[in-house]
C-alpha cells in the first residue's frame, strides 16, 4: 500500500501552489513581501503564460489527491479546496481561450503592473534602492514579452479593444514624458550613492514603454481598428465566473441593477431636496455641492484628511462594531501615481505587515476636492471596507491558508463587502449629513447603472420600457457613457474613465453590486436564524475571517456564522 502519511492535505497544495507561483510571478511575490521576488519581473510571454497554466493544472491535480486523504473533507480543508479549484479552473477557462493573447486594459494589464508594482517595493535603504536599479532593467524584457503574447493574439485574430488600445497609448505617452519621465520622476528621490545607476535605469525602463508604444500605435492599433470594444454573450459568461465566482443568470442580473437604480434615485431625490430645495435631478443638488459644497484645497492637504477620516472610523468602529488586531488598525493614505485610471483603490499590507494597507487617491490634475465625494468612497476604500477585510485575512491567514488570504482573492467577495462597508456606515449613522450622504447615494448608484450597463453593452441588451432613458433600444458603448454621466455626479474624466475601464475588464464592475447583495443576503440569513442572539460584531469579524470565497459559497457561508 502507498505511504500516505506525509501527502498533503488541500490547505497545504493551496500554500504550495503561492509559492510556485510567485516563482513564476515576481510581481504577486512583492504584493506579498518576499523579498527574494524584488529584483526580476514576470515573463509575460506566450511560453510564460503557459508555464502558468500549466502550474494551475498540476495544482488541481495535486488537490484531487488531497481531498481523499483523510482529513481533506474538514471544514477548513473544504473550504479551501473549493476556492483553490473554482479559481483555478476559471483562471484556465480564461487561458484555454486565449483571453490573455488580448489583454489590452487601461488599469488591468501586464503594463500596469510592471508600473505599479514599483510603488510597492520597499525604499528604505540602498540595498532597497538596489533591488529597484536591478528591476527597472527588467522592464524592456517584461514589456517585450507582453508585446509577443498581443501579437500571437494578432495572428490567431484574437484582438484588444480599440478603445483600449487608443487610451493605453495616452497614458504610456504620460508615463515616457517629456523629461526623466515617470520611472526617472520614481527613482529621483534614491540615495546619492545610487543616483546615476537609478537614473541609467530609469531610462532603461523608459525605453522599454517607448519599444511598446511604438508597437501598439505602428502595428497594434492599425491591425485592431474597427474589431469590437464589446465582448458578446459567451466571453462575458467565462469574464463573470472569473471576476465573480459564480455563474450569474446575467438577466437577472440585468433586471436587479435597475430595481436598484429606481429604488436608489428615489433615495437621492429625498436628500437633494434638502441640499437644493426645488432641484430637477439629484445631480443638479450635487453640482451645487461641486461649487457651494464642503471642499478639501490642496493634495497634501486632502491626503492627510483622508487619513485622519480611516483614523476616527478606527477609533469609532474598534470595540463597538469590529476587535481589530493593532496591526489592523495602520492603513496609510497615498495620493496615486499620475497617469492612470480615474478611480480610487486599495493594496494590501505584505504578509508580515512591514508594508501597511494603503489607500490611494488619483487627483486627476485636480487640487480642490469635494467632501461628498470622498467619505463614503473612503469607507469603501479604507474603513471598514477593503482594509478590514484584506488587512484581517492576512492577520488570520495561519489560520486560513496564504492562498485564502492573498492569491485566491475573488473581486466581487472584496467589492461587495466594501460597498456593504459603505451600507454599514449609513446604518450606523455615519452618513446623516445630507452632503455626504446623498455622495454615499451617488457612489450607490454609480454601482447599480455599472451592472446595467457593463451588462447591457456587452450582451447588447434592450433598454426596458421602465428606463427613462431611450427605452427600447439595444445599448451601444455610446449610449452607455451617456447614460453614464447623466447618472452620476463624477466629473466627465472620470466617466470616460470609467467606460473604458468596463469594456476593458467585462464583468468586473458589477461584481460590486452583485457582491453586496450576497453580503446582506448572509447577514439577513444568519440575523434569521440566530433571532434575538444575532451578535453583529461577532458575525462581522468571523465573516472578516473567512479568507476568499466566489459568491457560489459566499452567501452559504455568510449564513452559517
Amino acid at each position: 500500500m502507498p505511504n500516505t502519511t506525509s501527502a498533503p492535505l488541500p490547505r497545504q497544495v493551496a500554500d504550495a501552489y503561492v509559492t510556485a507561483f510567485t516563482e513564476l510571478d515576481p510581481i504577486i511575490g512583492t504584493f506579498l513581501g518576499v523579498k527574494d521576488s524584488s529584483r526580476r519581473l514576470p515573463d509575460f510571454s506566450p511560453a510564460g503564460q503557459r508555464a502558468v497554466a500549466d502550474l494551475a493544472r498540476a495544482t488541481l491535480e495535486a488537490l484531487a489527491e488531497a481531498e481523499a486523504r483523510p482529513g481533506g473533507d474538514s471544514d477548513g480543508e473544504r473550504r479551501c479546496a473549493r476556492l483553490l479549484r473554482e479559481r483555478l479552473t476559471a483562471e484556465l477557462a480564461v487561458h484555454d481561450t486565449g483571453e490573455h493573447l488580448r489583454t489590452v486594459s487601461n488599469m488591468h494589464s501586464p503594463l500596469h503592473m510592471v508600473r505599479e508594482v514599483f510603488t510597492l517595493m520597499p525604499l528604505d535603504g540602498t540595498d532597497d534602492w538596489s533591488a529597484v536599479a536591478e528591476r527597472l532593467r527588467a522592464v524592456p524584457a517584461a514589456l517585450e514579452g507582453y508585446r509577443a503574447s498581443l501579437a500571437e493574439g494578432l495572428s490567431r485574430g484574437l484582438l484588444g479593444g480599440p478603445l483600449q488600445v487608443t487610451t493605453v497609448l495616452g497614458q504610456l505617452k504620460d508615463w515616457i514624458g517629456t523629461g526623466a519621465g515617470w520611472f526617472g520622476d520614481f527613482v529621483a528621490d534614491g540615495p546619492e550613492e545610487l543616483r546615476a545607476e537609478l537614473a541609467e535605469s530609469a531610462l532603461v525602463a523608459t525605453g522599454g514603454l517607448v519599444a511598446l508604444r511604438d508597437w501598439l500605435r505602428d502595428v497594434y492599433a492599425p491591425a485592431v481598428e474597427g474589431a469590437p470594444d464589446v465582448v458578446g454573450r459567451e466571453r462575458y459568461a467565462r469574464w463573470s465566473r472569473y471576476w465573480n465566482g459564480t455563474d450569474l443568470d446575467l438577466d437577472e442580473a440585468y433586471a436587479y441593477g435597475w430595481s436598484e437604480f429606481h429604488r436608489i434615485l428615489g433615495e437621492m431625490r429625498v436628500e437633494a431636496e434638502k441640499i437644493l430645495p426645488g432641484a430637477s435631478t439629484p445631480w443638479e443638488a450635487l453640482a451645487h455641492l461641486d461649487a457651494h459644497g464642503t471642499h478639501i484645497e490642496g493634495v497634501e492637504e486632502v491626503r492627510v484628511w483622508l487619513q485622519e477620516l480611516m483614523d476616527e472610523a478606527i477609533e469609532a468602529l474598534d470595540g463597538t462594531h469590529f476587535e481589530l488586531a493593532e496591526r489592523v488598525k495602520r492603513v496609510e493614505s497615498r495620493i496615486a501615481p499620475p497617469g492612470g485610471a480615474a478611480a480610487p483603490y486599495y493594496s494590501q499590507p505584505s504578509e508580515d505587515f512591514s508594508r501597511p494597507g494603503r489607500t490611494w487617491l488619483p487627483t486627476m490634475g485636480e487640487t480642490r476636492f469635494p467632501v461628498y465625494d470622498l467619505v463614503s468612497t473612503w469607507y469603501h476604500e479604507g474603513v471598514p471596507g477593503h482594509h478590514l477585510q484584506l488587512a484581517q485575512w492576512v492577520h488570520v491567514a495561519d489560520r486560513l491558508s496564504r492562498y485564502q488570504a492573498t492569491v485566491g482573492l475573488v473581486s466581487a467577495n472584496c467589492e461587495g463587502w466594501a460597498l456593504y462597508a459603505e451600507r454599514l456606515m449609513d446604518e450606523l449613522g455615519f452618513l446623516t449629513d445630507p452632503e455626504r450622504r446623498l455622495g454615499y447615494l451617488d457612489a450607490q448608484m454609480m454601482r447599480a447603472t455599472r451592472v446595467i450597463v457593463d451588462i447591457g453593452m456587452h450582451l447588447e441588451l434592450e433598454i426596458p420600457g421602465h428606463s427613462p432613458f431611450h427605452p427600447g433600444e439595444r445599448w451601444t458603448p455610446e449610449l452607455a457613457r451617456e447614460f453614464f454621466g447623466m447618472h452620476s455626479g463624477r466629473p466627465a474624466d472620470f466617466v470616460d474613465s470609467e467606460l473604458v475601464r468596463y469594456q476593458g475588464m467585462p464583468a468586473q464592475a458589477i461584481g460590486y453590486k452583485l457582491g453586496e447583495r450576497a453580503w446582506l443576503t448572509g447577514r439577513e440569513a444568519a440575523r434569521a436564524a440566530h433571532g434575538a442572539a444575532f451578535d453583529a460584531k461577532a458575525w462581522h469579524m468571523a465573516a472578516l475571517s473567512l479568507g476568499s470565497l466566489g459568491l457560489d459559497d459566499l452567501v452559504t457561508e455568510l449564513s452559517a456564522l
